[in-house]
């Protein structure tokens, strides 16, 4: 390493496009709260990110009212343009909005407006690699209405090698701008990030698709795989303040940003003031639930379950079970 070369220096060094940073910390922290954050939060947030030179803040979801109670869930699952509008005012700072659409879980037909009725600059669609035709219709939808849009194929460490170049291969061909390289289950490796990226630039650069990556913390590794993916060149990289996020979290936006070289200082106050007073009662971050299901490669609700539960078990009860539930 050159010693001589600022953290900035040594991120920037190989790349030959500009590094996206998207902030999702109301979108996958609202997993943890069904979405109801109060809106200093939000607007602080966006502060924050236009402060901070991040350039999307995803700001929850549109998700169906027919499937998600408005009465259970908060605003920021739906998105809807008068809650977006109540948050940033007469005027836009220079940051832009994105919001994810679940396939299957959004009437993206009605709910979605066209972008000349909207705030919102980016939809992200996200879906599992049986639902891809579905997700297809949303991703045209949503350029044809005037958007960037993104498709998060979620899940694909459950993929066999010949699904996933399948999937990949009908991706290449869709109206989506970027495609993301997901680490759902927060399993994945560094080695793991550094072989995907290397197959998903193969599979999707001729065809002129920007590459995504999104870490969860499952095994403290959120950072390192948000590095290691840096390094390979991804064009769009998620983080959350204070890592705020499903289960064990995401990689921390106050660590990225140090990583990359751009402003700190904002980031700190936000999650000092907003973030961290909610850490109590919304419990994210690592756990050893948490590994143990990123070991096993299984989705992190049983380990949810087992954080919010009044009495926890022993959690060798809880590895054995998990076991046992994988080895069925």
């Amino acid at each position: 390493m050159n010693t001589n070369k600022s953290l900035s220096d040594l991120a920037s060094s190989n790349r030959q496009t500009p590094l996206n940073i998207l902030d999702c910390t109301i979108r996958d922290g609202g997993l943890m709260n069904d979405s109801r954050f109060d809106d200093k939060v939000v607007r602080a947030i966006y502060d924050c990110c236009a402060d901070s030179g991040i350039n999307y803040m995803e700001i929850g979801f549109k998700n169906s009212k027919k499937l998600y109670s408005p009465d259970k869930y908060g605003a920021w699952r739906f998105c809807d343009e008068s809650d977006i509008l109540r948050i940033i005012g007469d005027s836009k700072r220079e940051v832009k909005l994105a919001a994810m659409a679940d396939t299957g879980k959004s009437d993206y037909k009605t709910d979605i407006l066209p972008k000349d009725k909207s705030p919102i600059d980016l939809i992200r669609v996200a879906c599992y690699s049986h639902q891809i035709n579905d997700a297809l219709d949303m991703v045209k939808d949503a350029k044809d209405k005037g958007y960037e849009v993104s498709l998060n194929l979620m899940a694909i460490c459950a993929l066999k090698e010949s699904e996933l170049s399948r999937d990949l291969e009908i991706l290449s061909e869709s109206d989506a701008d970027i495609i993301y390289l997901m680490d759902s289950f927060g399993s994945l490796f560094c080695e793991n990030v550094r072989y995907l990226m290397e197959k998903y630039r193969r599979s999707l650069s001729a065809a002129g698709k920007k590459i995504g990556f999104h870490a969860h913390n499952n095994l403290q590794l959120a950072f390192a795989k948000s590095i290691e993916a840096v390094e390979c060149g991804v064009d769009f990289i998620d983080a959350t303040m204070a890592g705020l996020g499903r289960g064990a979290g995401n990689c921390a936006m106050e660590l990225m940003l140090g990583y990359v070289g751009r402003d700190v200082r904002p980031s700190l106050k936000c999650v000092q003031n907003h973030i961290e007073p909610m850490r109590e009662k919304l419990g994210w971050g690592f756990a050893n639930s948490y590994m143990i299901t990123g070991f096993l490669n299984e989705h992190p609700r049983d380990a949810m379950a087992y954080q919010e539960a009044e009495t926890q078990t022993d959690i060798t009860e809880f590895f054995d079970n998990m076991l046992s539930k994988k080895a069925q």
